[in-house]
């Protein structure tokens, strides 16, 4: 997340949300909104959590561990995985919508 921060020109603390769930950065008019949901038990926490209300279609969410969310969360645009290597790592970009592949057409 802080590269992708960092290269839009921000240049804040990016700090991690394990124990917020969500954090919130606002860059170049932009909101995007960082989620890790590794402490949730299951889907109906991500619902009563009320993320369900941040999908207005503006803002861009990036979500760990994101199958803790269940079906409460909508099919990603793009997926990242990152697979630890020994000496570094690999990323893979996979677009599952039309957005998605336009926004890879991008980079």
């Amino acid at each position: 997340m802080r590269g992708v921060l960092n290269s839009l020109g921000y240049s804040g603390k990016v700090k991690s949300p394990t124990y917020t769930l969500v954090e919130p950065y606002h860059i170049t008019g932009l909101d995007l909104l960082h989620f890790d949901l590794y402490r949730l038990q299951n889907e109906q926490e991500w619902e009563s959590a009320g993320f369900r209300d941040e999908y207005d279609g503006q803002k861009i969410f990036f979500i760990e561990w994101a199958e803790k969310g269940g079906n409460s969360i909508p099919q990603a645009d793009i997926e990242i995985n990152i697979k630890i290597l020994p000496s570094g790592r690999k990323v893979e970009l996979h677009a599952n919508t039309t957005t998605g592949e336009r926004c890879l057409e991008q980079l």
